[in-house]
C-alpha cells in the first residue's frame, strides 16, 4: 500500500491497525500481540495525522494512513496477528471461526462466520454481506479491487457492475461462504486479510463514505468523521455484547477512545509531542528534526521502525516523452539515491530496484549506476518530441523535497519541467484519476500489504491494474508478457524457484524502467511521556495497533 504521512489524534492512527480497544481488554496476550504494560485502563488518546488518509472508507482506502485509522474498525473474515515484524505478517482468523479450507485443487475457498457478530450499530453480520463487500468493491472503483478478479464472474461483474459474482456463494442459516477462483492464487489467503475485504451491512451506499464511515465490527467506531480535520473513536458498544465473546483472542484495547486532529505542521507536531499536549504523532518528525528527535528520544518516546517499502519516480509509459524506454531509462541514470538519503536525513536506504530488502525474491542488482553523463547522451539519442513536463509530488516532508530534486533532474536533462504540489489528504485521489490533465511523471511510494513478492507487481505495474479512478499504476505501464507472467507466478506456491522467478521479473521490469526507485524507507513511533513506548505495536501491513497505546498512570 502507499504511504501518507499524515498526522491525527493518537486514536486515529491506533485505531486502524489495531482492531479493537474495549472496556475491559488489558495486559493480556491477545491474538499474539503482547499489547499491555504499565500503563493503565480507560482514558482518550490525543493524536495528530500531518494528512487526512485517503478515504476513511474500507473498500476504498489505499494508503497506511487509512488502514491504521480503520485496522480496529473493520475487521476482514481474515485478519494479521497484532504483533510486529514476521510474525506480524501472520494470516489469522479475523470474522471466520478459522482458516479456510482450501479445495478443489486450489480454486475454492470455505470459510464460516463466528456466531453472534453484530455491527457497531446492532445488526447481525451475516455471510452474505462479504459478497456484498467485494461487490462494492467493483462498484466504486476501488485499487485494491484488481487483487479479487480471479474470482469466478468478478472480472465481469467489474465490466457491467451487474448480476452478482457467481464465485462467491453463502449460506445465511449456517454462516458458510465458498469463495471459488478461475485458477489457483497462492496470495488469496493474503488478500482474504486486506481491509478491503471487511464485510459491511447490505444496502451500504456505492459511494465515498469518508464523512460518514459505515458500521464496522471491531473494537472501535468512528464518529465526528471530518475530512480535512479529523475524526474520533468511541467504544462500539456491540464488541463487548457480542464480538468479544466470539473472538476472545481478539484484542480489546485499553483507552476509550480517541481524537484525532490533523496538523499540517509537522515541527508544530514535534513541539506539541514533546510539550505532552498531544500523545502521538503518526508520521515520522520533518527531516530537518529527524536525528536530534532520534538523538534525544530513542528509547524512551521514540523508536524506528524498518518497512519493506519501495520510493520511486513514476513516468507516464503511454505518452511522450516517457514512452520512449531511452528517457525512462536516462532518468534511472540521473537520479542519485545518495542524494535523496541526504534529502531524507537517512529515513531511506538508497536502492535502484522495485523489490525491496527484507521481501522474498529480493536480490540486490544495480543496473543504472549513477551516471548524469549516460543519462544525457540516452537523452540525445531518444530526442524527445515533447520536453515540457509537470512533475507530482505531495506537500508534506520530505516527499515535497523528493519532488524539488526531481524536477531540477529532469532540468538538468534538459526538460522544461514544472513542479506540482498537491495537498496530502487527496494527492493519490488526483493523480490515480486518469483524467486528470498533465499526469506526466512524479512521486509515490508503496508498502508491502502482505509479505509476497506479488505485492510489489501486480497491484503497481500490471496491466489490470490501470483503473480510471483511483488507479495504482501512476505509470500506466503495459507490457502484456510480463502481466500474464505477474498472473501466473501469483498461481503458485511461493518457494525458492518462485523467489528467483519474482528476482529475473524485477530486472525484467528495470529493464524496461518502468519504475526510477531510489530507495527503501524507515518509519517511527514517537510519543509524549504519557504513553508506555514498549506497549506500543507496529506492525508491517497496519502500522501501529490502537489496541496496543496505554496512557501511564
Amino acid at each position: 500500500m502507499r504511504k501518507l504521512f499524515v498526522v491525527i489524534a493518537i486514536i486515529g492512527l491506533a485505531a486502524v491497525s489495531a482492531t479493537g480497544l474495549v472496556a475491559c481488554g488489558g495486559g493480556s496476550d491477545n491474538n499474539g500481540g503482547s499489547e499491555g504494560g504499565e500503563g493503565k485502563e480507560g482514558g482518550i488518546l490525543n493524536a495528530t495525522y500531518a494528512s487526512f488518509p485517503d478515504y476513511m472508507d474500507p473498500q476504498l482506502s489505499y494508503t497506511q494512513e487509512g488502514w491504521t485509522a480503520m485496522g480496529d474498525v473493520y475487521i476482514p473474515l481474515l485478519t494479521y496477528k497484532h504483533a510486529e515484524g514476521t510474525e506480524g505478517s501472520e494470516v489469522v482468523p479475523g470474522l471466520a471461526k478459522e482458516m479456510p479450507k482450501i479445495t478443489n485443487g486450489g480454486k475454492t475457498y470455505t470459510l464460516f462466520l463466528r456466531p453472534g457478530l453484530k455491527y457497531s450499530d446492532g445488526k447481525p453480520v451475516e455471510a452474505s454481506d462479504f459478497p456484498y463487500a467485494i461487490e462494492r468493491l467493483f462498484k466504486v472503483n476501488s485499487g485494491g479491487s484488481p487483487f479479487y478478479t480471479t474470482i469466478v464472474g468478478a472480472e465481469n461483474f467489474a465490466k457491467t457492475k451487474k448480476g452478482g459474482i457467481p464465485g462467491i456463494k453463502t449460506n445465511d442459516k449456517t454462516g458458510e461462504i465458498s469463495i471459488t477462483l478461475e485458477a489457483p492464487r497462492g496470495t488469496f489467503t493474503n488478500e482474504l486479510g486486506l481491509m478491503f475485504a471487511a464485510p459491511v451491512p447490505k444496502g451500504t451506499p456505492d459511494e465515498d463514505l469518508s464523512a460518514n464511515p459505515p458500521p464496522g465490527t471491531g473494537p472501535y467506531k468512528i464518529i465526528n468523521s471530518q475530512p480535512g480535520r479529523g475524526w474520533e473513536y468511541e467504544r462500539n458498544p456491540y464488541w463487548a455484547k457480542a464480538n468479544q465473546k466470539a473472538m476472545p483472542e481478539y484484542p480489546s484495547g485499553h483507552v476509550d477512545g480517541a481524537k484525532i486532529t490533523i496538523i499540517r505542521n509537522p515541527q508544530t507536531q514535534v513541539n506539541d509531542i514533546e510539550q505532552g499536549k498531544y500523545d502521538w504523532m503518526q508520521n515520522p518528525p520533518p527531516a530537518s528534526l529527524y536525528p536530534e528527535v532520534k538523538e534525544k528520544y530513542e528509547g524512551t518516546q521514540f523508536r524506528v521502525e524498518p518497512t519493506i517499502s519501495t520510493y520511486y519516480f513514476w513516468m507516464n509509459s503511454t505518452k511522450p516523452p516517457f514512452n520512449d524506454v531511452k528517457v525512462r531509462q536516462a532518468v534511472n541514470y540521473a537520479v542519485d539515491p545518495a542524494a535523496l538519503e541526504r534529502i531524507y536525513s537517512g529515513q531511506i536506504k538508497g536502492t535502484q530496484q522495485i523489490l525491496p530488502p527484507g521481501m522474498p525474491g529480493y536480490e540486490k542488482f544495480e543496473l543504472y549506476p549513477h551516471s548524469l553523463a549516460k543519462a544525457k547522451a540516452l537523452i540525445a539519442e531518444a530526442n524527445p518530441s515533447d520536453t515540457n513536463i509537470t512533475v507530482w509530488t505531495d506537500t508534506e516532508s520530505p516527499n515535497n523535497e523528493a519532488g524539488e530534486y526531481y524536477e531540477g533532474v529532469l532540468k538538468e536533462l534538459g526538460f522544461n519541467a514544472t513542479l506540482k504540489q498537491i495537498n496530502a489528504d487527496n494527492y493519490f485521489t488526483v493523480i490515480g484519476n486518469l483524467s486528470t490533465p498533465d499526469l506526466d511523471t512524479g512521486w509515490s511510494d508503496w508498502f508491502e500489504d502482505y509479505p509476497h513478492p506479488n505485492d510489489f507487481f501486480q497491484p503497481e505495474l500490471a496491466e489490470e491494474s490501470i483503473l480510471p479512478t483511483n488507479n495504482g499504476n501512476f505509470s500506466q505501464f503495459a507490457d502484456p508478457e510480463l502481466s500474464r507472467e505477474t498472473v501466473k507466478l501469483a498461481q503458485e506456491t511461493l518457494g525458492p524457484e518462485q523467489e528467483a522467478a519474482y528476482s529475473e521479473m524485477d530486472k525484467k521490469y528495470m529493464e524496461q524502467a518502468a519504475w526510477a526507485p531510489y530507495g527503501t524507507r524507515t518509519l517511527s513511533t514517537f510519543v509524549s511521556t504519557a504513553v508506555p513506548l514498549e506497549s506500543v505495536i507496529f506492525n508491517p501491513t497496519f502500522g501501529q495497533y490502537l489496541t496496543s497505546f496505554e496512557l501511564n498512570e
